[in-house]
């Protein structure tokens, strides 16, 4: 299998791997630069990166080589790749690797396992594998470090099987992996959304000779509580406990994560309370994770008593804990609250984001607070905090219910022009607002705007747009949205159906209604009360009481009286 592995990455030849020092290595000249990369070279390596190399860092390299012997200074060079490599400069280091092969230093085992990790941070593995061929050449033994590092590598760019399969290989040949190795194993798996194979690995690795640990613990315990499987994290976090594993402050911040989620801020509490019972310093996380699902659940006492709290214990609050209070007491109606603790920021160290900023201005449009609104938003510049798409949609859907239209369309231009371009949410307010002001010429005007920019819209937003011309004897209008509708198989929802129905109804065409109808449940769409009352009421009007009655019985079948 690593065979194969080496194979997809370009390297040829036979490799025996073992624990021994007998390295079968048949393989082409790796001391070639194919797999450094050269000014003018068509690598692949060259051609995804630019290897500049850092001025101060080539400066410092060769007052090595002035100071140091040649043949002394590998070490020197070693020091100076971990250096930069702990910096994340791995474009440098891998060019004063090259550099260091040049001046006549070879590079020894240490540097190679640099190099070769320089190459899995990029996500380069075909290089990282010449590497091991190399080390292989050199005599060199790879070890776990070695080993891991290449899974790590694999694992970083998504090829979370292949690691698997490398890890198989590797334990085939008499390797023994340990506890990094298993977790990072166990972390791919995870991020990748195999949370069922990760618990699967971390069952089977005492098989290994490997021991659990409380960070491959608490790799899966947090992937189960992403996956809201919050009883099954408490099960392994009691197993933890049983095997005498104890929990870390990730663990307990990772469950209480998984409690807010799932709505269990009793046992959130709880949690905390152990945490600070055992002296375990939670930080400013998991307060914040309490305060913000107790707020966005109404419950602003008790999300003021985690404050108070978390005050106590010698935890600052910081943006997101008095944002996410901001946030619970619109959401509550309590405004006059929610601008007093905006106000109350001020007189901290901490800085309100543009996340602050979009709560309060979303908050107040939604109260029709939009002058005290826009007054905020003109702040967010002269602090020098951008609007993002949310802040505009905000503040343009507040602009919309309250009729000013008319300071739309230069926010619509702003936004485009500063980089956030409008997305569905903010096109269906302004769209909705068109409609209730009877602006259909612009409202259609708007849509081919938009279909220009090839945004798609979704379902609710072209039913407004059909409902209010419908009710507006813009049925010819509406048809022409609908009919788009159908030549794009769009699936349409009963409350769509139902306004073309009205439409058809209001211009008297109630067989058009009737056969729309009949179609509109072929297609495996529900009538509704709304959609059986507009039929029997346009029938009734128009002296077709026999069918009305027929309705009439119908709707009471289905139990929609």
């Amino acid at each position: 299998m690593l065979f194969s592995v080496l194979s997809c990455y370009g390297v040829s030849g036979a490799i025996s791997l073992s624990p021994s020092n007998n390295f079968c290595l048949p393989i082409p000249n790796f001391n070639c630069p194919r797999f450094y990369s050269q000014p003018h070279s068509n690598s692949q390596f060259h051609q995804n990166h630019n290897l500049a190399v850092d001025d101060d860092a080539d400066f410092s390299f060769n007052g090595i080589l002035d100071v140091n012997p040649i043949p002394s200074s590998v070490f020197e060079v070693g020091k100076m790749l971990t250096s930069l490599v702990r910096n994340k400069q791995f474009h440098t280091a891998i060019s004063l690797s090259h550099q260091m092969e040049l001046n006549g230093i070879q590079p020894n085992f240490v540097t190679l396992n640099i190099l070769l990790n320089c190459f899995c941070h990029l996500s380069q593995l075909n290089f990282a594998f010449s590497v091991l061929a190399k080390i292989i050449k050199l005599g060199y033994q790879p070890n776990t470090v070695t080993m891991t590092t290449l899974m790590k590598g694999m694992c970083l760019s998504g090829q979370v099987n292949k690691a698997l399969d490398f890890h198989d290989d590797v334990i085939s040949k008499g390797f023994q992996l340990n506890q990094v190795s298993y977790g990072i194993l166990i972390d791919g798996l995870c991020k990748k959304g195999e949370t069922t194979a990760a618990l699967q690995l971390l069952r089977r690795i005492e098989e290994l000779m490997v021991k659990p640990n409380v960070v491959m613990y608490s790799i899966v315990i947090n992937s189960l509580c992403k996956d809201k499987l919050v009883s099954d994290a408490f099960h392994l976090y009691s197993e933890m406990i049983v095997n005498n594993i104890y929990p870390n402050v990730v663990t307990y911040n990772t469950l209480i994560y998984g409690l807010c989620i799932v709505g269990q801020f009793k046992e959130a509490v709880s949690l905390l309370n152990e945490m600070l019972l055992k002296n375990i310093s939670p930080g400013v996380h998991p307060f914040n994770q309490l305060i913000d699902g107790l707020s966005k659940e109404g419950e602003l006492r008790k999300a003021k008593n985690v404050l108070a709290v978390m005050i106590k214990q010698g935890v600052k609050p910081d943006v997101v804990t008095y944002t996410s209070l901001i946030d619970g007491y619109f959401l509550v109606n309590e405004v006059k609250e929610a601008k007093y603790v905006f106000n109350t920021i001020a007189k901290t160290e901490v800085k309100p984001d543009v996340c602050t900023y979009t709560v309060m201005i979303n908050g107040l449009c939604k109260n029709k607070m939009v002058d005290e609104a826009m007054d905020l938003f003109k702040e967010m510049y002269l602090k020098n905090i951008s609007p993002d798409t949310i802040t505009y949609s905000s503040l343009i859907a507040g602009l919309c219910k309250s009729g000013r239209i008319s300071d739309v369309w230069y926010l619509l231009d702003e936004m485009h022009d500063r980089g956030h371009p409008a997305n569905v949410i903010t096109y269906t307010s302004i769209l909705d607002a068109l409609c209730k002001n009877h602006q259909f010429d612009k409202a259609i005007e708007l849509l081919a705007k938009i279909k220009d920019q090839q945004i798609q819209l979704n379902m609710p937003t072209y039913t407004i747009l059909v409902d209010g011309l419908c009710k507006n004897g813009r049925l010819k209008d509406a048809l022409v949205v609908y009919q788009d509708l159908l030549i794009k198989s769009y699936h349409l929802n009963v409350t769509m159906y139902t306004a073309m129905i009205n439409g058809l109804c209001k211009e008297g065409l109630i067989d058009d209604a009737l056969s729309l109808m009949s179609k509109m449940e072929d297609n495996g769409c529900t009538p509704d009360g709304t959609t059986y009352t507009t039929l029997i009421d346009a029938l009734s009007k128009n002296g077709k009481n026999e069918k009305a009655m027929k309705l009439y019985r119908e709707m009471i079948a289905r139990g929609l009286l």
